[in-house]
């Protein structure tokens, strides 16, 4: 099992490539409810109980005031969503760096298995008489068959 796990690991085809955009979603899921639920509430408290997801930059319509994000671009109003790309830029920070960590340790289990091969004890030359006689023995052999 350990085996299949590594040639899985190790080779690339469509079907690791299918695999890989399945879990890359859900893990997109994943990050996207860190941030959103577990990394930005507490920094809003300390912020003094900002909710970035609701920072905007009113661009139109300056004589109405909108309670949120999602009432100005209702009202189309022109707006800058300057909150939603700092939770972008958390959560694209947080999946690079998985990624780093597991290419890391892909990289890591790579170069071990190829030490592994390197180590591996190498067969025994063949003396140069032994493999003269074995090369007219295969000579000969062939001509038998004739």
């Amino acid at each position: 099992m350990l085996q299949e796990f590594k040639e899985f690991a190790l080779k690339g085809n469509v079907v690791d490539l299918a695999v890989g955009i399945i879990i890359g979603a859900a893990f997109t899921t994943i990050v996207t409810s860190l941030v959103d639920d577990i990394i930005m509430p507490p920094i809003g408290v300390l912020l003094g109980g900002i909710d970035f997801s609701e920072k905007y930059i009113q661009l139109t319509n300056w004589d109405q005031s909108y309670p949120s994000l999602r009432a100005a671009r209702d009202a189309g109003t022109a707006v800058i969503g300057y909150g939603n790309f700092i939770n972008a830029v958390i959560k694209f920070v947080i999946v690079a760096f998985a990624l780093f960590i597991v290419i890391k340790q892909m990289n890591n289990l790579k170069r071990l298995t190829e030490r592994k091969v390197e180590d591996a004890p190498k067969p025994a030359e063949v003396p140069a008489d032994i493999a003269l006689l074995s090369e007219i023995r295969d000579l000969l052999k062939g001509r038998q068959g004739v």
